[in-house]
């Protein structure tokens, strides 16, 4: 019997890879015949199941064909590259121009059909490149090629998602997903905390979340999923706005896990990069935040689909804002030709990187309230200290909240957020940069939370609530981990990583804080431009703005359709009541833009 199962062993050890082969068909025969059999019995149910499958067999023949035919792809469009090179001195030049002729053109269209808060934020984001360009370390030699694309990428992310149905539909369902998912968190914290789990909502229902999701990103880390989706969107960034492997790689990264586990995957190569990669990568991990404390902030009650489009979108504007204010002024060692690779993970199997993951999260969990109840308790003793101060000059009202709301104001207006709600989110971006993300995002909840309520808008006044844009500006400007609290924790943590950089980290790292601060301002300013508010606002609300034609203007498509509504839906009563839902002024309004010579108008 020995005998026999020492020919077994050695028969799997000669034919290991075609065993493997087999198993690996039958499995997936399985699938597909799975996949077949659920699509047949219900298309719509296996829709999202269906578009899995074909993406996950796209990509596996995708990167087979790369790897077995990439030198004969490489000879293959050799003599277009060569080309474009030999022209790129006049092509350049076409290009920027077509660029600027074409934003120009949409700028107009746009502000015709939508009113003029768009450019407002259009001036807000050339105003931070200008800035970024006048403080830049060596502004003679900035490379524009990374700013302008970085810019152009957000444009483009920005246009699909936020001005199409199906990129608008797409991450909202993503949204979606992801609450529905972190809401399993919830069967452990019941059974560890008790059913009234949720009586201490931040500490029992928040922080398990951040337990999980870092348990989930540990297993799809150790099998290899998190690097290939790092390394596609890190090869599309520098494909498309030609930065280094090392930027490129952990500016992607960043989009799912924090800033200090992010240059863990290019670990092996941080001793070799110049200081403005170096930067490149301390800017990426401020402008950004962790897929782990996304879900905390969703669990506040901030819109999932508009987090998730800042996450994705503030990875190429790290980029173009790093670029602009520390130019490349070395020969980069580390490129595509070196061979670059990610680090793996060092767990065993799939359990084993769960409780990995697991363990992790406690740092960051202890790490997360103790900074909160330091910060909350520092806040109200500044405030109290700061009304006192007041009071001797009969203003009790000044509080930290007040002078940051002054401070950061211009920039907020700046952005495109209405003039009356930019001293609230300049007191919101105030509380993100010398505190933390966490308490401005939480104070922005209650903010949301009082608009869904109704109410007063203003008790007191003090405005109680924000309009839904002003919201989303506000929204993707605190996406990012640039405060002063990360400021150390990004110093010790890339400090243990690369010891030989340390000097250039601590030279570095405060640079590297503004421009991921202006990188999520930047952010804000194209959401600004591409938010459209027909898909938010209510036409009740819509028309109650709509008196003041410098934010509306008379031919506003958005307005025009609620006119309509407003008048197709009166003609089937008999009474009309303007006090109700449309005040009278509405009415006014839209018998001034239809000119309806209906009793209504009369």
């Amino acid at each position: 019997l020995e005998k026999r199962y020492d020919e077994v062993c050695e028969f799997c050890k000669k034919h290991k890879t075609r065993i493997h082969y087999v198993v690996y068909g039958i499995l997936i025969t399985a699938y597909l015949a799975v996949v077949i059999a659920a699509c047949s019995l219900n298309f719509q149910r296996a829709l999202p199941l269906f578009i899995i499958t074909v993406l996950a067999i796209f990509f596996i023949c995708w990167d087979f064909l790369i790897a077995k035919n990439e030198d004969r792809i490489a000879v293959f469009f050799s003599p277009g590259d060569r080309y474009l090179k030999k022209q790129w001195f006049w092509l350049k030049w076409v290009l920027c121009g077509a660029l600027i002729i074409m934003i120009i053109c949409w700028l107009i269209f746009d502000t015709a059909k939508r009113g003029s808060r768009q450019l407002i934020s259009f001036g807000g984001l050339v105003m931070y490149v200008v800035l970024m360009l006048l403080f830049s370390k060596y502004p003679t030699q900035v490379a524009w090629r990374p700013v302008f694309s970085g810019i152009g990428m957000q444009f483009i992310l920005g246009i699909l998602i936020l001005r199409t149905k199906v990129g608008f539909d797409v991450f909202n369902w993503l949204g979606i997903q992801i609450q529905t998912f972190l809401e399993y968190s919830d069967a452990g914290a019941k059974f560890v905390f008790g059913d009234k789990y949720t009586d201490h909502f931040f500490a029992f229902k928040v922080l398990p979340i951040v337990v999980f999701f870092s348990t989930v990103m540990s297993m799809l880390y150790h099998i290899g999923f998190m690097q290939w989706l790092v390394g596609k969107v890190g090869w599309i960034m520098h494909a498309f706005m030609g930065t280094t492997p090392v930027e490129s790689l952990v500016a992607a990264g960043n989009i799912f896990v924090g800033q200090t586990e992010s240059p863990l995957l290019v670990r092996p190569y941080l001793p070799y990069i110049t200081k403005s990669e170096l930067h490149a990568v301390m800017t990426a991990g401020f402008s950004t935040i962790a897929g782990s404390v996304l879900g905390a902030y969703i669990s506040f009650g901030v819109s999932s689909s508009h987090l998730l489009t800042a996450s994705v979108m503030s990875a190429p504007a790290s980029l173009a804002a790093s670029k602009l204010f520390w130019p490349e002024t070395e020969k980069p060692l580390v490129t595509l030709r070196s061979g670059i690779q990610m680090a793996k993970s060092e767990s065993k199997n799939l359990l084993e990187a769960a409780s990995q993951g697991a363990s992790t999260s406690i740092g960051l969990v202890a790490n997360i309230a103790v900074n909160v109840i330091s910060f909350l308790a520092l806040l109200s003793f500044l405030n109290s200290a700061l009304s006192w101060v007041g009071n001797l000059f009969d203003y009790p009202q000044l509080t930290f909240e007040n002078i940051c709301a002054y401070v950061f104001m211009p920039f907020s207006f700046m952005m495109g957020v209405d003039w009356e709600d930019s001293f609230i989110v300049g007191g919101l971006l105030g509380y993100k940069t010398f505190f933390n993300e966490f308490l401005a995002y939480e104070r922005l909840s209650k903010l949301i939370q009082n608009r869904e309520k109704g109410g007063s808008m203003y008790i007191n006044g003090v405005k109680q609530y924000m309009t839904v844009r002003s919201e989303v500006i506000a929204t993707y400007a605190l996406c990012g981990f640039a405060n002063f609290g990360s400021l150390g924790l990004v110093i010790g943590g890339l400090t243990s990583i690369a010891p030989s950089k340390k000097k250039e980290i601590a030279d570095g790292a405060f640079r590297a804080m503004i421009a991921g601060t202006v990188a999520c301002f930047m952010t804000a300013c194209v959401a600004g431009m591409l938010t459209v508010p027909s898909l938010e606002v209510p036409c009740h609300i819509l028309l109650g703005n709509a008196s003041n034609f410098t934010d509306f203007p008379a031919n506003s498509t958005e307005i025009v359709e609620c006119c309509q509504q407003l008048l197709t839906s009166a003609n089937h009563l008999e009474e009309i009541f303007p006090g109700g839902n449309y005040s009278l002024n509405s009415w006014k309004v839209c018998c001034q833009i239809l000119g309806q010579p209906s009793f209504h108008c009369t």
